[in-house]
């Protein structure tokens, strides 16, 4: 996933206005205290307020948000296909306090990249609610004929403890397998080569297991249309499965190292024989826990829409489960990134993060419009003389495809924290 292109923020003029003169002093006539107290009521509250004031602060300062708790998006009647632009301004960066309450029972893997920093926070601050997280860190290559696991580097140790402190979230990060597919695929030695280099990998960092990503490079350099071939992709998937369950992880002596394998999301209402299926998750159901499933990018620059239809959604998961006995072996893509396409002038366009829509919020105030078909909200806006279509996900885009991951008993993959808004994490 490439990452979201950042838009430069025009910054403000200064608004702030300039001072006004001083009033000039008033004077006042001194009158001669008298000696009721009766006329002075002054003097019975002033003792009182010396005592109460401070004790009020105190309360007050102590605990602030004791005195207007913000609720969930769902107590505030946020998710609603009728929303209006105003409303995501004001509302978009509240989160409900209450940051350990789930609506989303199911284990929910977020994704976190490098070039979306914001991700590794929201990671720390909503652990409770995801229980595996995946830097995408690493790449697999090929270097003669051994292997290199490049990405070292970009590896935060005191971030990870602090994940694994809290005791919620599992790190599991992402590891890209760019060996050549059919020299890699066709040599068990090499396999045993790169399932070490993964497993020491994971034992010296204090890692949780890995996601692996690589059935889609295979489909692109053509080796999953023979069956041989095929049949020897899934054996080291299996097999890669198998050592690292058989390896007790650092953080919890009482689980082993997971595997979670991605898969491309079937583009057409047939299987090819390049697509992952259903005798595919099969094959691999008892070495790895779990199939992080790319429901997103329907659409592109060069065929503008939606960035993730739900009956998509629902068409790939009939192909790959048949029934839902299988369903809490996936985990369900949500994208938090949406997509800016041109629709005049040409085709151009590509993904925005919550900052660059919000932006666009601001700037544009466009009529958000919910489009029944994908279930999926949308604005158009002009720049420069060019007609824009802006998909981006909602509270209730969302909460649609969360409600369709429940009735297959699925987890749920986030296509990355660093690019949502704060309040899509009330939704978990």
């Amino acid at each position: 996933m490439a990452a979201a292109k950042r838009r430069d923020r025009r910054a403000l003029p200064d608004s702030s206005a300039g001072g006004r003169p001083g009033n000039p002093a008033r004077t006042h006539r001194t009158r001669p205290m008298t000696s009721s107290i009766y006329r002075s009521p002054f003097v019975f509250f002033f003792p009182f307020a010396l005592v109460f004031v401070p004790l009020a602060l105190y309360f007050i300062l102590r605990n602030p948000r004791s005195v207007s708790p913000i609720l969930s998006v769902y107590e505030r009647g946020l998710v609603k296909p009728n929303v209006a632009f105003h409303e995501i301004l004001a509302e978009h960066s509240r989160v409900s306090e209450n940051r350990t309450r789930k609506h989303f029972e199911n284990p929910v893997l977020a994704y976190v990249t490098p070039w979306n920093s914001r991700g590794y926070e929201m990671a720390k601050l909503f652990s409770s609610k995801l229980t595996h997280v995946s830097p995408v860190w690493y790449e697999l290559k090929s270097k003669g004929k051994d292997f290199v696991l490049e990405g070292r580097h970009n590896a935060d140790a005191g971030w990870i403890s602090d994940l694994q402190k809290n005791g919620h979230s599992l790190v599991l990060p992402r590891v890209v397998l760019e060996a050549f597919p059919a020299e890699f695929i066709t040599k068990k030695k090499q396999w045993r080569k790169a399932i070490d280099i993964i497993v020491k990998e994971c034992e010296e960092m204090g890692y949780d297991g890995i996601v692996l990503e690589s059935w889609s490079r295979w489909a692109a350099y053509g080796v999953l249309q023979d069956p041989d071939m095929r049949l020897m992709a899934l054996k080291f998937i299996k097999h890669l499965g198998e050592a690292l369950h058989s390896v007790t992880s650092t953080t919890n002596s009482s689980h082993h190292l997971e595997l979670i394998y991605v898969i491309p999301a079937p583009r057409s209402q047939n299987l090819g024989e390049y697509d992952f299926g259903p005798q595919d998750i099969q094959e691999l159901k008892n070495a790895v826990d779990g199939f992080s499933i790319m429901t997103y990018d329907f659409s592109s620059p060069q065929n503008p829409g939606p960035n993730a239809p739900l009956k998509w959604i629902q068409s790939s998961l009939q192909l790959l489960l048949n029934d839902a006995k299988d369903g809490h072996m996936i985990f369900l893509g949500i994208n938090f990134y949406g997509n800016d396409y041109i629709l005049s002038g040409g085709s151009g366009g590509g993904a925005i993060t919550g900052r660059d829509y919000i932006f666009l919020l601001e700037k544009h105030k466009p009529s958000i419009k919910w489009e029944e078909k994908s279930e999926e909200h949308y604005f158009i806006y002009t720049s420069n003389n060019q007609k824009h279509a802006v998909f981006y996900p909602s509270l209730m885009s969302i909460s649609t495809r969360l409600n369709e991951a429940k009735k297959w008993g699925a987890a749920l993959s986030i296509w990355e924290i660093g690019q949502g808004l704060d309040y899509f994490f009330d939704l978990l």
